[in-house]
């Protein structure tokens, strides 16, 4: 073997200990990739068994207790895309990094809270600093599929999704047993491992920049934009969780920042959410309509229905999480069949048709309702965790501009925190003091309009047969 030979080999030896093959994606990146996605996921589903503990503890009401999960809601799905669009034009690692940062913060200042505005404030800086793991995750997929000259394993995208589902429906489990060991603090004081943890892997294996040509594109954020859409969202939000005389002129805030924000963005060059793309992307906005008809219906299961379990049904905070666990188990069983096919259209009909029939379980139930009608209703919700986030995730890769695709995917989970915004303000509509039967029952009315509604949009929507193999 001559030295020229010898030296290619070692190469070749050293490409494949790190897993970057030029023919293949980097392995080395679906560590960081599926922690930054997990980290909003697993506090939304870690709290959800805290609530009835941190109103018990700091004296407040089921409504005002979903400020906690509104306050998380409001500063993801305004700091989504704009993270996102960061990403596309630095590159993931600063923003990665600075993420763990935030989250690390907000986990210390939730674990030392004297009162629940410090928890909301706590909340709001876990919910910003969650905002860069799924953009980074999908400009990372975009650009490796550039490097290696195809597209990324679809496998790819399947533990992306799974390792998400997995977290947000093991998380009230998660979340119990830590209530038991350290109480509800606990819940906040996992985040600093976890940051750390970010830190760690955002400094080794995050790439600072990974432009096409090498060379990154001028930094030109629309501010106005970005002011309109925050002033739109947070108007909104106090109507709906605030719903009376005193806040019924924020309504006049609504339509104007939202006609502002049409007005503006249709205008301006390099827009902040770009209107007339998504006007003329009917399939891409339709995505984002049945994402957030999903966040729902999701959230308002994973928040009320937990709730209610511990009011209404009288189980504790454990055996609640415990009771979760076949969420779990159903949500990773179907992905496991379904995740590496790439048709959509199946899984969002089947996943939608499910959501439909659990909210009609909820209508049945009563403070004596049997453990095992609650694991079946549970196991039926669990079925469109596997099928509905993934597909819809899959419909937008195919759909969304490849040079936008960072902010896109931030614009799908902004549709999915508007729907978790909405689930918590209808729980706090329909709870009031406590979780009661008459409550889950007005919320299962609520969850049967809308997942029936995502059941017609489905159906109706013919562009989602065109996604699968021949769209690669």
């Amino acid at each position: 073997m001559t030295a020229v030979e010898q030296q290619e080999r070692h190469q070749r030896e050293r490409h494949q200990e790190t897993g970057r093959l030029a023919d293949s994606f980097d392995t080395r990146l679906l560590a960081p990739m599926m922690l930054g996605a997990i980290l909003n996921p697993i506090n939304s589903s870690i709290i959800a068994v805290a609530l009835v503990p941190i109103g018990a503890a700091l004296g407040a009401s089921t409504a005002q207790t979903a400020w906690l999960v509104s306050a998380l809601y409001l500063a993801t799905a305004i700091g989504q895309p704009v993270v996102g669009r960061l990403v596309d034009v630095v590159g993931p690692r600063p923003l990665f990094l600075t993420g763990g940062v935030l989250v690390g913060v907000g986990g210390l200042l939730g674990t030392l809270s004297p009162d629940l505005a410090v928890l909301v404030v706590a909340r709001v800086l876990i919910g910003l600093g969650t905002c860069a793991g799924y953009p980074s995750a999908m400009y990372l997929i975009r650009s490796e599929a550039r490097r290696t000259g195809r597209d990324s394993p679809a496998t790819v995208l399947t533990l992306l999704t799974l390792s998400s589902q997995t977290v947000i429906v093991i998380g009230p489990t998660l979340g119990g047993l830590l209530i038991d060991l350290g109480g509800w603090r606990a819940t906040f004081a996992l985040n600093v491992p976890l940051a750390l943890l970010v830190l760690a892997l955002g400094w080794s294996r995050v790439p600072a920049v990974r432009h096409p040509d090498g060379v990154r594109p001028p930094l030109r954020l629309d501010l106005p934009g970005v002011g309109l859409f925050a002033s739109l969202l947070a108007a909104l939000l106090v109507v709906l969780m605030v719903p009376s005389a005193a806040t019924a002129w924020l309504l006049v805030v609504v339509l104007a920042a939202g006609a502002g924000l049409v007005w503006w963005e249709s205008r301006h060059d390099d827009p902040f959410i770009d209107v007339r793309v998504l006007a003329g992307n009917r399939p891409l906005l339709l995505t984002y309509l049945r994402q957030m008809l999903t966040g729902l219906t999701s959230y308002g299961v994973l928040y009320g229905l937990t709730q209610w379990l511990e009011d209404g049904r009288g189980l504790s905070a454990s055996v609640t999480g415990l009771l979760l666990l076949p969420l779990s188990g159903a949500a990773l069983v179907v992905s496991a069949v379904t995740g590496r096919r790439p048709e959509v259209y199946l899984k969002l009909v089947v996943g939608a048709a499910f959501q439909l029939a659990g909210a009609v379980g909820m209508l049945v139930l009563g403070s004596q309702s049997a453990i095992w009608f609650l694991v079946v209703l549970i196991v039926v919700f669990g079925v469109p965790q596997g099928l509905l986030n993934l597909g819809n995730q899959n419909a937008l890769y195919h759909q969304a501009d490849p040079e936008r695709i960072a902010s896109s995917a931030g614009l799908l989970r902004t549709f999915l925190y508007l729907g978790a915004i909405g689930s918590s303000a209808a729980i706090g509509a329909f709870y009031g003091q406590s979780a009661d039967t008459a409550g889950v029952h007005e919320l299962g009315w609520f969850l049967v309009g809308v997942s029936g509604l995502n059941v017609v949009l489905t159906l109706l929507d013919p562009s989602l047969r065109r996604v699968g193999p021949r769209s690669h």
